[in-house]
């Protein structure tokens, strides 16, 4: 019986096991009159019932901006839809999202969309117009899809994952970092001893910082959209990440970081960039 127990905590997500360990063990004095068959099914479905509120429900995958670093090839092509390493980026990331059990993905865009039509006959994901793409930031792509924020994956599709980074189940609401050495542009990242965030300033030194998909889990969607929605019609929001959103209300909107070694996450800010990754974009 206790192997099985350990097998079935396992599979639990990382951040649930230790809680669950503990629980389980205190199930297994209050219940010893019950035979093990019936005791283990008692077990699953506690715990099972217990994890589904932790289950990710979607992805929401942000295509909707110009890259307009990568003029004049964004002129005709838009970032996501590049071939890198002979796959091209957004579709690398959707095959990741559905080999990870993701049940539904949302692909926003805006720029160039007639271009991202294919992929609703391709894969069985369903595309969502942002009509503020020219004037606003990516805030207004969130805004778009703000009805099936939940527990929520929220992507940039011109990132690439060297590895399979998405899980069926996420603890809570987590930002993805990797660790820079020496001094970094990027928005760098703070934690207390738990992970949480505590503060993000723009430029560091020696820091963990932000780069590529975060998780938002249903409260955090909850706060995140009350916040957007009494917010969105300021004239200052209009410029807005919804990165700069959060930051402005870090106090209200619990995240936690989630560290990523070296080389697993990509992002490329220019052409440049991309050469560097893959050779074939210097002929």
């Amino acid at each position: 019986m206790r192997q099985q127990f350990v097998n079935m905590i396992r599979s639990l997500p990382a951040d649930y096991q230790k809680e669950s360990a503990g629980r389980l063990r205190n199930e297994e004095r209050s219940f010893r009159h019950m035979n093990e068959n019936t005791f283990l099914e008692h077990l699953k479905k506690k715990e099972y019932d217990k994890i589904s509120e932790y289950r990710v429900e979607n992805a929401i995958i942000l295509a909707a901006g110009f890259a307009s670093r990568f003029a004049p090839l964004s002129y005709t092509t838009p970032k996501a839809l590049l071939n890198v390493r002979g796959e091209i980026l957004i579709e690398r990331q959707i095959s990741q999202l559905l080999e990870a059990g993701i049940p539904e993905i949302y692909v926003v865009t805006g720029y160039l969309q007639e271009k991202f039509r294919y992929l609703a006959d391709k894969y069985p994901v369903r595309l969502i117009y942002n009509p503020e793409y020219q004037t606003r930031n990516n805030h207004s792509s969130v805004y778009a899809a703000r009805k099936y924020l939940g527990n929520s994956y929220i992507c940039s599709a011109d990132n690439y994952f060297t590895e399979n980074v998405f899980e069926p189940y996420q603890y809570h609401a987590c930002y993805s970092a990797l660790y820079a050495d020496g001094p970094t542009e990027e928005y760098c990242l703070t934690t207390d001893e738990n992970g949480k965030i505590t503060d993000v300033v723009i430029g560091g030194r020696d820091s963990w910082y932000m780069l590529g998909h975060v998780y938002f889990d249903r409260e955090f969607s909850r706060k995140f959209l009350a916040i957007l929605e009494q917010e969105y019609d300021l004239p200052e929001t209009r410029d807005l990440l919804w990165e700069k959103i959060y930051m402005k209300h870090l106090s209200e909107l619990p995240m936690y970081i989630r560290k990523y070694p070296s080389g697993v996450i990509h992002e490329f800010d220019t052409l440049e960039d991309l050469r560097q990754f893959d050779p074939s974009w210097n002929t």
